[in-house]
């Protein structure tokens, strides 16, 4: 870590006040780039953030940081490039470093399906303006020399598609970055403040119960992990949301220069090397639908399996740790954002694994939504009443959504 970089950061925290003209609970990602933009885009700052936590405590810090925009949908694609390019122009924006690195994604085919499934994925995305290329063995073992083509006899890599903007970026900076944009322009962000419900009047929002008493607001967003279901509930709100945790881990450092992330959605699996060195792997989400936060032995053993099957040179490594993060399912695996039904109460969630990825995107859309009370384009397939009236948006573009 570049400690020069690490001083710049000034983080100024606030005292809650009684009443804001916006409360945003929820002081991960998406909350925070949603107050970011109000500010800087709509001129909006009588805003609090409020954290239970710390910021960033939640699955901001807990995910495997990769950004991409191949999807398999095309809302869902235009949504996430959108998202792509805010991020290439975030470090320049707030004149912080985030350690954004283009890498380059491949998503690796083993069977006949597979390819069938990679060649679409690259012309849904082409067409819908996000560069994707369908790529032969050869080319693949040139992008990411370290592959066993052969996948140990087992899963041979026959193709995949690439995704050429594929990036990472450090989960904990974007955080940073944002709340401290927001800040500086006069936003309150709380720490250690638990929200314990919406209140309401009528069919309108009124405000938030916390643990430290009401705060009065006119319009509140949930941009929660985890709990979204039981904190919209108290509004008289139910969401179609269960949630799961995802578990992912870190080798010690691994000595050479590993260039691409790879994916692959029919072993449920991928990596990609981080700013440290390390190799970071992770996988599916646990079935059971759960809260925990708990870690597991099963975990490491099935994703080492398939880890080393398709990169062998991690034999030579150690586990260095392990963690878990939870994450909002939909039913048809895509966001749920924007109004929902009760007056000034707005949702951002429904994210499951993909929520880092769209955390610019998603602060930008949410904030136009609530300055100008209209639902922005992008944006409004996601709305919650698409299930009602069989919209549905399925789209398992993910190795972590199955």
């Amino acid at each position: 870590m570049n400690e020069f970089v690490e001083r710049r950061v000034k983080l100024r925290f606030s005292e809650p006040r009684r009443s804001y003209d916006v409360v945003i609970v929820g002081g991960g990602g998406h909350g925070l780039a949603t107050a970011y933009y109000l500010a800087t885009r709509h001129g909006i700052t009588n805003v609090a953030v409020l954290e239970r936590g710390y910021i960033g405590a939640g699955n901001s810090g807990r995910n495997t940081t990769v950004i991409r925009a191949n999807y398999g949908v095309p809302a869902t694609v235009r949504f996430y490039q959108h998202s792509l390019e805010l991020y290439q122009r975030l470090e320049a924006e707030t004149d912080r470093s985030i350690m954004h690195q283009e890498k380059g994604l491949l998503w690796l085919a083993h069977t006949e399906m597979g390819l069938r499934a990679e060649r679409a994925r690259a012309r849904i995305n082409t067409a819908c303006g996000s560069e994707t290329l369908f790529v032969e063995p050869d080319e693949i073992k040139r992008i990411c020399p370290q592959l066993d083509l052969a996948g140990a006899g087992r899963y041979p890599i026959l193709g995949a598609s690439y995704h050429p903007h594929g990036a990472t970026a450090r989960h904990d900076r974007v955080v940073w970055a944002y709340a401290e944009g927001a800040m500086d322009r006069g936003v309150d962000v709380v720490q250690r403040l638990a929200v314990n419900g919406i209140r309401t009047a009528g069919d309108r929002v009124v405000g938030v119960a916390t643990d430290q008493g009401p705060i009065e607001a006119p319009v509140v967003l949930s941009a929660v992990g985890g709990h979204v279901t039981s904190l919209c509930s108290t509004a008289g709100v139910r969401l179609p949301i269960r949630t799961h945790p995802l578990q992912a881990f870190v080798t010690n450092h691994y000595q050479g220069t590993f260039e691409a992330i790879v994916a692959s959605t029919e072993l449920l699996f991928y990596a990609s090397q981080t700013a440290r060195g390390e190799m970071l792997i992770g996988a599916e989400i646990d079935r059971q639908p759960s809260y925990s936060y708990r870690s597991s032995f099963d975990f490491l053993a099935s994703c080492s399996g398939r880890a080393l099957a398709l990169l062998p040179f991690m034999a030579n490594l150690r586990i260095l740790r392990q963690w878990t993060g939870v994450c909002d399912m939909s039913p048809d695996y895509t966001p749920v954002m924007g109004e929902t039904g009760v007056e000034g109460l707005l949702v951002t969630t429904g994210w499951g694994t993909w929520g880092f990825k769209a955390i610019p995107a998603g602060g930008e859309a949410m904030a136009e939504l609530i300055a100008t009370g209209q639902t922005p384009a992008m944006i409004a397939p996601f709305s919650i009443d698409r299930f009602a009236s069989d919209r549905t948006l399925a789209d398992r573009g993910s190795s972590g959504t199955h």
